[in-house]
């Protein structure tokens, strides 16, 4: 399994006019937190498009539990929790100031060749990155 955790504050016109992260966003911080994993693993997205590797968005699903607000310091937990093959699932758990958590989502993306658009097997430089750090998550126990 592989975590990574970021932090972000909702900026003002991120909140509806009820006060609170309009929806939509979340989909947007999910993104932001699954780009800063894989930039935190050595796979951010200049390296993927040099290799010629797309990961487009083939499904998301997210469950709201409460509302973030303006300004609130808001921590975005992203974890990998097995080795990809086709498809390359992330899971999401949002939490407030007070360690609550306001929402979770999924998200699978699909590995595709930036050229021909379609999808592929994982990559062999994707799948030795990825294979490394759970192996070595197994043996020391540690989150990223």
């Amino acid at each position: 399994m592989i975590s990574h955790t970021m932090q972000l504050r909702p900026r003002y016109g991120e909140v509806d006019q009820m006060g609170y992260v309009y929806h939509a966003n979340y989909v947007s911080y999910c993104h932001q937190a699954r780009t800063e994993l894989l930039r935190e693993i050595g796979l951010h997205d200049s390296y993927l498009e040099e290799n010629n590797v797309m990961l487009p968005v083939i499904s998301f699903d997210i469950k709201y539990k409460k509302p973030a607000h303006y300004d609130e310091l808001i921590n975005i937990k992203t974890t990998i929790k097995e080795i990809p093959k086709v498809r390359f699932e992330f899971e999401f758990k949002i939490y407030n100031e007070s360690k609550e958590i306001i929402s979770m989502a999924k998200s699978t993306v699909v590995f595709a060749d930036a050229t021909s658009r379609l999808p592929i097997k994982i990559p062999p430089f994707i799948l030795n990155i990825i294979s490394k750090i759970i192996k070595k998550e197994d043996n020391s126990h540690s989150i990223i």
